[in-house]
């Protein structure tokens, strides 16, 4: 665990691009529970399990792309064509005994609360980009729900590897609560969570196309947008449906769906449980 900030955003790549991910107690325990019927088990149920932690995500993408053959053009940007290249038997047989994070940070309990926010968030907006996805017709939808799922992983690894510097941060933050998020991990951590986020998906050599849907400069492609908005309304949500960010977010993101904001509302109250007089306009 580390105790102070590294030197520059090199050493964090260097540090983080190498550890060892521990993904969630839930996905070890029920990965064993399909290992057990291994011969009945499908590759999109392997999926399921692994697309519901980002930790997990992270670890089979980055081995994908570790173990990728140099004849192999054809980039693999979703977790179930990432099970099926690797195979169920070995898929389990690699991923075998894997670290946990709930053991990782059991001294950092108020770590552990803020790493399970920030997954739960991350799950949020992957539900909304796949949502909206699917009424955009977007031709892989898949693409969006691994991109909304680790656009914040630089983040979630933060908490996993420096989570008392994570909780400096959040104290800082509620100390100023116009301070925004990167200005406070700058301050903190010397850098800052979305630079860190895109190198570490350049030195795991993640996919292009996965690449640009989490990068927020992409901003002009609507299959970036949608991502974008999802994070956002997932980040600016997690504060309450009463946040003040949340209308602008309503707007755009009607605009990119072509519906009202009524509509969006009632698509999102079939998806998440929102009070009543809260989250814009009403369906």
């Amino acid at each position: 665990m580390l105790q102070r900030p590294l030197p520059s955003l090199e050493s964090w790549v260097s540090y983080l691009s190498q550890a060892d991910i521990p993904v969630l107690k839930r996905t070890a325990r029920e990965l064993t529970r399909l290992r057990e019927n291994e011969e009945n088990v499908t590759g999109r149920q392997v999926a399921g399990v692994i697309l519901q932690d980002p930790l997990m995500t992270l670890r089979v993408l980055a081995y994908i792309e570790a173990t990728r053959r140099t004849n192999q053009t054809a980039d693999i940007t979703t977790i179930d064509r990432a099970v099926m290249m690797i195979g169920i038997t070995p898929f389990f047989a690699k991923f075998d005994g894997l670290p946990q994070v709930e053991d990782s940070l059991k001294e950092q309990p108020q770590a552990l609360i803020g790493l399970l926010r920030v997954i739960a968030r991350a799950r949020q907006a992957a539900m909304f980009a796949r949502d909206w996805a699917v009424l955009r017709h977007d031709l892989d939808i898949d693409e969006g729900i691994i991109a909304g799922l680790l656009h914040d992983g630089a983040e979630i690894l933060l908490w996993c590897f420096a989570p008392t510097l994570m909780l400096t941060v959040r104290t800082l933050q509620s100390e100023n609560p116009r301070l925004r998020s990167a200005a406070a991990q700058q301050t903190v951590l010397g850098i800052r969570g979305t630079e860190l986020q895109l190198a570490l998906a350049k030195a795991w050599r993640l996919p292009e196309l996965l690449l640009s849907l989490m990068d927020d400069t992409h901003v002009e492609h609507p299959r970036a947008r949608n991502v974008i908005h999802a994070v956002n309304l997932a980040r600016h949500s997690a504060n309450g449906w009463d946040d003040p960010a949340i209308p602008d977010d309503i707007t755009e993101i009607s605009k990119l769906l072509g519906i009202s904001g009524a509509s969006l509302m009632e698509r999102l109250r079939r998806l998440v449980d929102i009070p009543p007089a809260e989250g814009g306009p009403k369906p």
